[in-house]
């Protein structure tokens, strides 16, 4: 009989898992933080048109979004089937457009201001007056960098 045994391999020794739960909840709070929700939702048919020759847009957070085309069905009684254009989150007329622009240009820094662009997100049935109205009070408000959202052609 001897004194010291031999050691045996026991193999590794087991992952700790005490801290995977501060690990989990580390990152829920940073995408729920990081995370920005949809500003509006949209209230039209919003089907655009599709192009070869698109350009992506460097700034989204300087793009103010008007949305132009038909309600949708949930909306058709209280508006009709005629195209609306749809600013935020409500339907509105064209007379509306500068304020709405103004608004938007207050929540961006001064530096930044003359890069505002506006996007145009037109259905692919909707006429061109309409458009022609909404650019005409773009115009007038000062917002002359203008954008149209397109999907690449497949």
């Amino acid at each position: 009989m001897s004194k010291f045994k031999k050691k045996t391999d026991k193999g590794l020794p087991a992952v700790s898992t005490a801290s995977l739960p501060d690990i989990v909840f580390m990152l829920l709070f940073f995408f729920m933080v990081a995370t920005k929700m949809r500003d509006s939702s949209i209230m039209v048919k919003n089907v655009v048109p599709e192009a070869t020759e698109l350009v992506k847009l460097e700034h989204k957070n300087l793009v103010n979004t008007i949305y132009i085309g038909k309600p949708l069905p949930q909306y058709t009684a209280v508006y009709g089937t005629a195209p609306q254009v749809q600013l935020g989150d409500k339907f509105a007329n064209t007379d509306e457009i500068p304020f709405f622009i103004e608004k938007f240009k207050a929540k961006i820094p001064e530096p930044q201001r003359p890069m505002i662009f506006t996007s145009l997100k037109v259905d692919g049935e909707v006429t061109m007056g309409i458009v022609s109205d909404v650019k005409t009070e773009l115009r007038k408000s000062g917002q002359l960098k203008l954008n149209y959202s397109a999907k690449r052609k497949q």
